[in-house]
């Protein structure tokens, strides 16, 4: 049984340590067959990009050993789809220098650090061809150029003599940003000119600095730098092959990709390509064979699958993985929402706490199985997000966050319909919610309420109440553990008592028990009961009585030790309550 690889993100590791791949290769002929001078592919994070960049680098790639000796290529894909596909694409096998470069180590707090972090990701590409600094055919000044965008330059330290004021600083890191801007370009004209042959350049993650900038307030700057890094690289460079980027959105009216004729873009919405990131139902079929573990399959399909790429159904392949190897090594464990753990959700909290009134009714749609629909448009920039409430679907559309169901056009326009695509995610917003929500009972104070429950003021309780629900969303609706958190949490702050949540009393367990700190008081019982329709609450509060006294839960008590005890019944209906005292 191969070792399934957790975290990996390198084709050769897959190969030399023998661990389980689902078979992308074909990747290879597609890009070759479909692909444009420049392909871009949109998809959500953690579902394969940098994986899929990394097996067309060992393909493409033209290495060799320590001792100058070309690399076999055969051996990372012997027994693979893409040795069956011929000698024009097999010919092609470790034939071209290659450039690989991921930009997502650029999450850094202003524009400085991140420019850095970029550099150093560039320096470290160089360094990956110093041999060029050895080149028979590169000239003394191509080696010149080679060397000073391989060491870069400090430009400045605590001990610095020669830039002492802010505006030397300033200008030799204007400079800098410069030179590095047009560095990709240059690294591709010196291995072209070494090999004799155009290059391939595979971007991963573009998106990330431009993400990370937004939310950093430092976006025009890094937009500015991509741009012209892209633009050089990309577009007027006459020693590229051809180029693979990658990342979560398509962006173009920041201009990054400015006047790229030769891009041809493919995102969730577009067919081809469809398979070759995420995993396919028979992916995971036959994954679950190799495992012995095919009773999962129905748990995986709710919990994973959901995503439509293209024309084809989608599983998300890292939480396929991680439940996998979970089921290997505890067999019979639960679902989990794995991805959530990964990826940033800080687009949903947000949306969530600053939903309006339609889009907490959206909201309780979606969590609930239902549709919503939304105008589409596939380029969106991070400053787009919040501009009108359809972008922030769009943006969750693309990310991963929703599912499509049906397009229809009007006019210019194009309308998706779309959903939550499985249960991990559905558990993400569910999540949100309840910590949002937690954020308003914490805010609110809770102390007229209390004084209702100890004055036995129950018109004041559900006054209260009703109140504080109609702020919520009503995702929780007929959800008893919902109203009985939030009425656990209410209570625990009432003064002299001791709450405890479902512990035996009498014959059964009550909902929740006020226990007296002083002798004399008497215990307060709390049950709860919900209903669907509101001409059914009445009935409700019955029950909690009729419960309560079968139950014997004041009999309880009183064996218990307590005086006695004042017994609330409480029945919840949406956003409603009605709450009595059982005489």
């Amino acid at each position: 049984m191969l070792k399934i690889g957790i975290g990996y993100e390198n084709y050769k590791e897959f190969i030399e340590n023998n661990l389980y791949y689902v078979d992308k290769t074909l990747l290879v002929r597609d890009i070759l067959d479909k692909g444009g001078k420049v392909t871009l592919f949109t998809r959500p994070r953690r579902f394969g990009k940098t994986l899929a960049l990394s097996m067309l680098r060992t393909f493409f790639e033209l290495e060799y050993d320590r001792d100058g000796t070309t690399i076999d290529k055969n051996q990372y894909f012997s027994g693979k789809k893409i040795m069956l596909c011929g000698d024009d694409i097999l010919s092609k096998m470790g034939q071209y220098p290659v450039i690989k470069l991921s930009l997502k180590s650029a999450k850094q707090p202003d524009f400085r650090t991140a420019f850095f972090k970029l550099r150093e990701e560039i320096i470290s590409e160089f360094d990956r061809h110093d041999y060029l600094v050895n080149s028979d055919i590169l000239s003394p000044k191509d080696k010149e150029i080679f060397n000073n965008l391989l060491n870069g330059e400090i430009l400045w330290n605590s001990k610095s003599e020669t830039l002492h004021t802010k505006e030397d600083q300033q200008k030799a890191f204007i400079e800098e940003c410069g030179k590095y801007s047009t560095s990709l370009k240059t690294l591709a004209t010196l291995l072209k000119k070494h090999h004799k042959k155009n290059v391939i350049i595979l971007l991963d993650e573009y998106d990330v600095p431009l993400e990370n900038s937004y939310f950093n307030d430092f976006y025009s700057d890094m937009v500015s730098f991509i741009r012209s890094l892209f633009e050089s690289a990309l577009k007027t460079n006459d020693a590229l092959e051809f180029a693979v980027v990658t990342g979560c959105l398509r962006i173009s009216k920041e201009s990054i990709f400015t006047g790229l004729n030769n891009l041809e873009i493919y995102s969730i919405r577009n067919a081809g390509f469809d398979e070759y990131f995420g995993f396919t139902h028979e992916d995971v079929v036959k994954m679950l064979k190799e495992y012995n573990i095919t009773n999962a399959s129905d748990i995986l399909k709710e919990w994973y699958d959901g995503y439509l790429f293209g024309n084809t159904e989608i599983y998300n392949p890292w939480s396929v993985i991680k439940y996998i190897k979970s089921q290997v090594e505890q067999p019979g464990c639960f679902a989990e929402p794995y991805w959530s753990n990964t990826s940033s959700n800080s687009i949903i909290k947000d949306m969530v706490k600053n939903a309006d009134d339609n889009a907490k009714r959206e909201l309780d749609l979606l969590v609930n199985g239902g549709t919503i629909e939304k105008r589409i448009h596939d380029d969106i920039t991070y400053d787009d997000i919040y501009a009108e409430p359809d972008n922030l679907w769009n943006f969750l559309f693309f990310t991963g966050y929703m599912r499509k169901v049906s397009e229809r056009k009007v006019g210019r326009d194009i309308f998706m319909t779309m959903r939550i695509p499985n249960e991990e995610i559905a558990s993400i917003y569910d999540h949100q919610i309840r910590l949002w929500f937690d954020d308003i009972v914490r805010a609110t104070d809770q102390n007229a309420f209390r004084q209702a429950v100890l004055n036995r003021d129950t018109d004041a309780m559900e006054d209260f109440l009703t109140s504080l629900m109609e702020k919520s969303i009503s995702t929780f609706d007929c959800s008893e553990s919902f109203y009985h958190g939030l009425l656990l949490s209410l209570l625990c702050g009432v003064p002299r008592y001791t709450p405890r949540s479902n512990r035996e009393s009498g014959d059964g367990r009550p909902d929740i028990i006020l226990y007296p700190d002083r002798p004399k008081d008497p215990a307060l019982i709390f049950e709860l009961k919900t209903r669907k329709k509101f001409n059914e609450m009445d009935a409700g509060l019955n029950e909690a009585f009729d419960q309560i006294k079968e139950k014997k839960y004041a009999e309880g008590v009183i064996e218990d030790g307590y005086i006695g005890s004042v017994s609330f019944g409480i029945c919840f209906c949406k956003k409603s309550c009605i709450i009595g005292l059982l005489n």
